[in-house]
């Protein structure tokens, strides 16, 4: 099967950017496994990354992947042999595990990427069924997918502090679950290893809590390989105490905005980037790409009207958005035929798995590509992202791959530093 084309406007700095990792590729995996020796890694996870020519950097990490079915399946037996390795650290006598999945039954893309993620555990040795939290589940339910496989859905038991399903007693819980809509109390306080663990949700979650860990693992690393960590890094704010129907808190987030493109342009001007900055203001928490917009001027978040407040508003499950991440704009310069294209990789546990390009025909470079209209390109990595071609140019396929790699797998470093019982703790404390 091929690659799809892929075509990058590149300028120098991200040819120097990807020239420095393959010059310090034994340093970086060096430092790479001192880090996974002090932290324990996401379950799984993936990343969502920006090549815009002079930067390459995360802008999202979601800790509850749903695209499993998107990835190149030559790369399959990676995924198997990394949630291997996972269980073995998590836990090591893992026979049974009990997979919970989000609410959807009739999105057949999300149901397929259940059933490659079944396919994945299995092969790795355990038993696995799905136990739904969905209300409409009081039955087992088969569900038809389009390439002729089936999924069971059970509705969930609880049996003193242990979730289980009929004749079947887990010895591990794996949400594919973000807990959006808040943690139901018959996942509270199980005797279970539950993976990812609940703080993980988005009931509690804040992406700007992990893009502060992010700025310390961005800084830390651009030491080691020595650039400027902004190349890897996005500027972010924080704007909380908004009510976007009553404008409540819109100075301030216009002040936000103001503060953000002025940082911007003073970094592009030291960089010799010709480039108009831009914004993006998005929902704290939540995924599915709502409570998103991209804006170029403080003005465009003052007198929203009233479909732009309505889009504000609300994200998943209907939760009503108070806070908002202000956050540097990285434009993709990746194509896929004439499609605008953004890469996002797949790591289980401390492994990069592949990944895909999500491509949107109907979106410019600067904008959201998560949203209605997207599709991918799932043969996207052509060698696994964790091989580089060290005497190879550095933006061949896989010297790039390998950057796209390193850089998600400081956001996985990010994630595990932000996941720590401490510093969770901290952080909702502030």
């Amino acid at each position: 099967m091929s690659v799809p084309h892929l075509v990058t406007a590149l300028s120098g700095p991200i040819l120097d950017l990807e020239r420095k990792i393959l010059a310090a590729q034994p340093e970086i995996e060096h430092w790479f496994r001192n880090q996974w020796q002090e932290l324990t890694p996401p379950f799984y996870g993936s990343v969502d990354l920006r090549n815009a020519g002079y930067k390459l950097a995360p802008v999202d990490m979601n800790l509850f992947p749903g695209g499993f079915n998107n990835l190149n399946p030559d790369f399959h037996p990676l995924a198997v042999q990394a949630a291997m390795g996972a269980l073995e650290d998590l836990c090591p006598s893992a026979r049974r595990l009990l997979l919970v999945p989000e609410n959807h039954t009739r999105n057949t893309f999300y149901l397929q990427n259940v059933a490659a993620l079944v396919r994945i555990l299995r092969q790795a040795g355990l038993a696995v069924r799905l136990g739904s939290l969905n209300p409409d589940i009081i039955e087992p339910t088969t569900l038809d997918l389009p390439d002729g496989q089936k999924l069971v859905l059970e509705p969930l038991e609880r049996h003193g502090d242990r979730l289980t399903l009929p004749g079947f007693d887990p010895c591990v819980v794996l949400l594919n679950n973000d807990l959006s809509g808040g943690i139901p109390s018959i996942l509270q306080n199980l005797e279970q290893q539950v993976l990812p663990p609940l703080r993980a949700g988005w009931s509690t979650r804040r992406k700007t809590n992990h893009f502060a860990a992010y700025d310390h693992v961005a800084g830390d690393f651009a030491r080691l390989i020595g650039i400027d960590p902004w190349v890897i890094n996005p500027y972010f704010d924080h704007v909380d105490g908004l009510d976007f129907h009553q404008r409540d808190g819109e100075d301030r987030l216009a002040a936000s905005v103001d503060a953000m493109l002025a940082r911007i342009r003073r970094k592009y001007a030291e960089h010799g980037i010709d480039h108009e900055p831009f914004v993006i203001v998005k929902a704290n928490a939540g995924t599915y790409g709502m409570g998103v917009m991209s804006v170029k001027s403080a003005d465009e978040v003052r007198g929203l009207n009233r479909k732009q407040r309505n889009k504000m508003s609300v994200v998943k499950e209907g939760l009503e958005v108070h806070d908002v991440i202000v956050q540097e704009g990285v434009p993709t310069f990746e194509h896929i035929d004439d499609a605008v294209a953004e890469p996002v990789v797949y790591m289980l546990d401390r492994f990069v798995i592949g990944g895909f390009y999500r491509v949107h025909t109907g979106r410019g470079p600067e904008e959201n590509l998560n949203a209605p209209g997207m599709h991918f390109a799932p043969l996207a990595f052509a060698t696994p992202c964790t091989t580089p071609d060290c005497d190879g140019a550095p933006d061949s396929e896989p010297n790039r791959f390998y950057a796209y790699g390193v850089v998600a797998r400081l956001a996985l470093l990010a994630a595990a530093h932000e996941l720590e019982p401490a510093t969770q703790e901290v952080a909702l404390a502030v």
